[in-house]
């Protein structure tokens, strides 16, 4: 028999004859019969190579070895019984933890959430790592994060692989977005891929996926954009759009949400791209990690309404 299999109930068995110094009496409280006691018991000496019980005597008593060995059975238990509130406790999310990869572009739609899972579930930690969607795959497949906030082409099939699940959010529309002083301020959409070339841009670097979508939608349509500045944040982005000549190409709902910006729409229509939840397939899912996809879709699902 494995001894993982007989230590958890052997220990309860001899703490048991240790206070009652009784196997008849252990064996009622027990509720199991005496020869199942008894032997549980020889099994457990016989692991240890040792006798813990003296059976000389009207009364079972306890042998030197026995009486050092109760001492660490006491604390083993414990530690088995504290385990055991902690496994309870990750399942009713009182404790645990959630590490989430994102990519700056999804810094939108990711802050709300997780503010709003912080206060539904305040005992779990929270860790956040930004950075490029290759590396948030790459990231699941070390173990390093536990599930992935990934941005791709609706027209691509990135994300689907055998290793990776891939629950879509929301779908998002990208349009040329600039500052309300910009000339393109007042004039209606959509604006020709000729005169996107005439518009200076901020955009991000090439290790992100959204700018190699951009950057393959031009070359497929002709376009020669005018790249004047590269950045590797959203918000630095954003504030140059904002206050300066640049242009940028931002998911709609971003350039909507900002003070201002404006957006236009560009003809030809850039690829609509997703919003979507990545994780390991062959990986069991925690429970926080759970509560965090059910909450994530809960929020899209509220937030596509509203809009």
């Amino acid at each position: 028999m494995d001894r993982n299999t007989i230590f958890p109930r052997s220990l309860r068995y001899l703490l048991a004859v240790a206070e009652y110094r009784s196997f008849t009496r252990a064996a009622e409280v027990l509720f199991v019969s005496q020869p199942t006691l008894s032997q549980q018991i020889k099994q457990l000496e016989e692991l240890l190579d040792v006798q813990l019980l003296d059976r000389t005597g009207r009364a079972v008593r306890l042998t030197s070895a026995g009486e050092v060995y109760l001492q660490y059975a006491h604390r083993a238990l414990g530690e088995l019984e504290a385990g055991k509130r902690a496994i309870h406790e990750l399942h009713d999310l009182s404790r645990g933890s959630l590490r989430l990869g994102m990519t700056p572009i999804t810094d939108y739609l990711a802050i709300p959430l997780l503010d709003n899972f912080n206060a539904s579930y305040p005992g779990i930690t929270l860790s956040t790592l930004e950075m490029p969607q290759d590396d948030i795959k790459g990231a699941l497949a070390d173990g390093l994060v536990d599930i992935g906030i990934a941005f791709s082409s609706t027209l691509t099939t990135e994300e689907e692989s055998e290793d990776i699940n891939n629950t879509i959010l929301c779908i998002e529309t990208l349009n040329l977005a600039f500052g309300k002083g910009h000339p393109l301020a007042g004039q209606q959409g959509p604006l020709s891929k000729h005169a996107l070339e005439q518009v200076p841009l901020i955009m991000f670097s090439t290790d992100y996926a959204l700018r190699r979508h951009i950057d393959r939608y031009c070359i497929e349509h002709g376009i020669s954009p005018r790249i004047e500045m590269v950045a590797t944040s959203l918000s630095v982005i954003i504030e140059i759009t904002r206050q300066c000549r640049l242009s940028t190409i931002l998911p709609n709902t971003i350039a909507c949400e900002q003070h201002g910006l404006k957006s236009i729409s560009l003809l030809p229509e850039l690829p609509r791209h997703t919003i979507s939840l990545i994780s390991r397939k062959d990986v069991s899912k925690s429970p926080a990690c759970m509560a965090f996809e059910e909450l994530a879709n809960e929020f899209s699902h509220a937030r596509c309404q509203m809009d």
